[in-house]
């Protein structure tokens, strides 16, 4: 029963995905998230501003999470239906729609306050002191209310919004702003004898200016914003909408969607492959780089498996599928890549938590801003709370501080994909930036993992084949994999196992059978000495093959050594290299194993590793990463993802080595789908770079507000006579956000070729 309710639990649980209409700060953010939580069933909501979407968990319905929004006050729908290259589509076009509707309002907003601001500042006082005057500037006043209802119309409406849900975000300062200069310019023209005759300024230019700037920021910011999913789209883009198919003895090609598991599939040179599948006949070179970051072409013959999105360079082969639509491992990486982008590191939440108090905050200081003018200030003092209160309210709108986090973090995660690091959430990516100790695993991580045939020693026989070949035959039958690498090595060089008599395992020797007539023994130096084989000769070659991380075993024949075969798991070509990068960029490196201890210190001399640990059980890992831990260090632990599940949990950071189409994605916070420990110092260094970039976006986004919000209160004005104008701050305001997607582009830039490997942190993120 207990199974039955915790499926119907899984079941209930969904991830749905929103596109959110009208957010447009950081306050926005805390708004959303917070109703999305408060729907009944919800147990996570994260609101990513620079994609304008929403991920929900829980078992509450789309409709429910819909009428959250619509209830304070923005618009959503659901992508739950759509494919992701039908979901990229659609927000493109929205996009493009938004901006060319942002340019046309910038046009029109700036086609009247360019020519007023030209007029005041070389032909005449913006003032009314005459009846001509009067009706001049009632002119101009309406026209500004036509841009207001035209160009401005979206601020009033979210600021409107705003009001009736209780809370406040950027539109309500730039509706009270620029609806407060237009109401005071028309109570000048309008009832002029009721204010002083200096304070009988109109600021008409300022609320088509602001109006005119602030759009021409929100479209350059968003064709920037643009630039930040380029990873995306190129993932997206990798999926094909046509299979050629196998079906009543014809090929055929159909839709993407109509293609079922265990259909046989066509490969012809130049094709994408459309689903993940199994080589069935034929053989060929696939181009993997889009998938796994690995450059070199991959062969691939009967058996082995192919992956939805690489590209054939070659042959023509035919396939089974094995994993359809969202099962294939293209469609999970383009999913964890999305969850991921949409994702804040623990650093990001500051943000939410200062915007929440921040809108509030900034209607407070413009008020009391006006107030102190108001009495304290020269005359005309009611045109100057006014400047001052206006001049606040447009300054200190927190757009940029609500992109800082989720401009960054979208390139980051979308170039560690594109070099095949796969970052599972915001947390992952920080962390990993502040990692102290990397912990290896040796085999599979080190080391390829699948043993090999190393050296071949002649001792009384004529050559290495012969060797091979008897060693062969007895192994043919045993499933150990030393055994199974004899095997494939001899295959490989067309050596075909002989018939075996008598064949007899010996339990922790080795094994003896006859083949061709001669009476063979093959196994390890105990076996020799009880069958009384003389190897005093070839001992000190074995040694050295043992300290080189090989295993020797002696093969006799007739009583007589006849040679030694060493096999050994190789080191993977670049583990040395990527190591020396980790070393290099000040982490500590340790190696566990459950090697004994003189294989593990000849694998460790090897790749430059001094502290390493054998014979380790896969509990006595996690309690090494705890002691770490406890010693204060920050770790990452790097294994297979499978065998090192616990390690890989407790650690930190957990980073699973996979390969392709066969990678456990869910046991770790990073997946490397390169079997190279290059993606690991990969992964490490677009963490560190992100998280730089976040800072600097961050740190420029409050030195932004913290200095630009007491200037627009005039405090540098009893000093320096100077008083911003609300001009300069929509102008300001509007480019700050662009400064933060600028920013955060130059992740961009970020090269993970590990030629570069010792000058990666002097990268674009310095």
């Amino acid at each position: 029963m207990a199974n039955s309710n915790s499926d119907q639990q899984d079941t209930q649980t969904q991830e749905h995905q929103l596109t959110v209409e009208g957010a447009s700060c950081a306050s926005c953010v805390s708004k959303i998230e917070a109703a999305l939580r408060s729907v009944p069933g919800v147990q996570k909501a994260e609101m990513n501003l620079a994609q304008r979407t929403a991920t929900v968990s829980g078992s509450a319905a789309t409709e429910q999470l819909i009428a959250a929004l619509q209830g304070i006050g923005y618009g959503a729908k659901s992508l739950d239906d759509k494919s992701d290259g039908e979901a990229l589509s659609d927000q493109e076009t929205a996009d493009l729609a938004y901006y060319k509707r942002l340019l046309r309002d910038t046009v029109i907003a700036l086609g009247l306050g360019v020519p007023l601001m030209l007029y005041g500042l070389f032909l005449g006082e913006m003032s009314v002191t005459t009846p001509t005057e009067r009706v001049a500037w009632l002119l101009v006043g309406i026209a500004t209310f036509g841009v207001m209802l035209t160009s401005g119309r979206h601020f009033y409406i979210g600021g409107w919004k705003s009001v009736v849900s209780h809370s406040a975000n950027m539109d309500t300062l730039i509706a009270l702003g620029t609806g407060t200069a237009w109401l005071y310019s028309m109570v000048v023209v309008m009832f002029p004898a009721v204010l002083p005759e200096l304070a009988r300024h109109v600021y008409f230019e300022a609320t088509a200016m602001i109006i005119g700037l602030i759009n021409l920021g929100l479209a350059l910011e968003l064709k920037a914003r643009g630039r930040t999913s380029e990873a995306i789209k190129r993932l997206i883009g990798l999926q094909v909408n046509t299979a050629r198919v196998l079906r009543n003895s014809k090929e055929i090609d159909v839709p993407i969607e109509e293609v079922v598991l265990n259909d046989i599939v066509r490969l012809r040179p130049g094709d994408k492959v459309p689903v993940d599948g199994a080589v069935v006949e034929g053989h060929t070179n696939l181009d993997e780089s889009m998938l796994t970051g690995e450059p070199m072409p991959v062969a691939k013959q009967a058996g082995d498996s192919v992956a939805a999105g690489t590209i054939n360079q070659t042959g023509s082969i035919l396939f089974k599928t094995t994993r359809i639509g969202k099962d294939t491992a293209l469609a999970q990486i383009i999913t964890m890549v999305k969850r991921a982008q949409n994702s804040k590191p623990p650093i990001g939440r500051l943000a939410d938590v200062i915007s929440a108090y921040f809108v509030p905050a900034i209607m407070i200081i413009a008020i009391v801003s006006a107030l102190v003018w108001l009495n304290f200030g020269p005359q005309p003092s009611v045109a100057f709370a006014l400047v001052s209160a206006t001049t606040v309210l447009i300054i200190a709108c927190p757009c940029a501080l609500g992109l800082a986090t989720p401009m960054s973090v979208m390139v980051g995660v979308g170039k560690a994909a594109e070099a095949g690091v796969l970052i599972r959430n915001g947390e992952a990516l920080q962390t990993a930036s502040k990692i102290t100790t990397m912990v290896l695993d040796k085999t599979g991580t080190i080391t390829v993992g699948k043993p090999k045939v190393t050296d071949v020693v002649l001792a009384n026989v004529a050559s290495e084949a012969e060797v091979l070949e008897l060693a062969a035959s007895l192994e043919a039958g045993s499933e150990h994999p030393l055994a199974q690498a004899i095997v494939e090595s001899a295959t490989e060089q067309g050596i075909s196992a002989a018939k075996v008599e008598g064949f007899n395992a010996i339990t922790g020797q080795g094994v003896e059978g006859r083949v061709h007539g001669r009476q063979l023994h093959f196994g390890n130096e105990r076996l020799m000495r009880a069958q009384g084989v003389d190897i005093e000769a070839h001992q000190s070659v074995a040694q050295a093959l043992a300290s080189e991380a090989k295993t020797p075993m002696y093969l006799s024949a007739d009583g007589q050594l006849a040679g030694i075969v060493a096999v050994a798991d190789p080191i993977k070509e670049d583990s040395v290299m990527a190591i020396t990068r980790l070393q290099q960029s000040g982490l500590r490196v340790i190696m566990l194993t459950g090697d004994n201890r003189a294989t593990a210190a000849a694998v460790a001399r090897q790749v430059g590793i001094s502290e390493f640990y054998a014979e380790v059980l896969p509990e006595d890992k996690t309690e090494r990463i705890m002691e770490l831990q406890m010693e204060g260090e920050v770790v990452g632990m790097t294994g297979d993802g499978i065998n090192d599940a616990p390690a890989l949990a407790l650690a930190d950071v957990g980073f699973a080595i996979g390969t392709g189409t066969d990678v456990a994605m869910e046991s770790a916070d990073v997946t490397l789908m390169r079997g190279s420990l290059h993606g690991l110092a990969d992964a490490i260094a677009v963490s560190k770079a992100t998280l730089r970039n976040i800072k600097q976006n961050l740190l420029g986004a409050f030195i932004y507000n913290a200095a630009g919000v007491p200037i627009a209160a005039g405090i540098l004005y009893p000093f320096f006579g100077v008083l911003l104008s609300p001009v300069i701050a929509g102008a300001a305001m509007a480019f700050s956000s662009l400064t933060v997607v600028s920013n955060a582009n130059r992740l961009r830039l970020f090269k993970s070729s590990p030629r570069q490997a010792m000058q990666t942190d002097a990268g674009v993120a310095a």
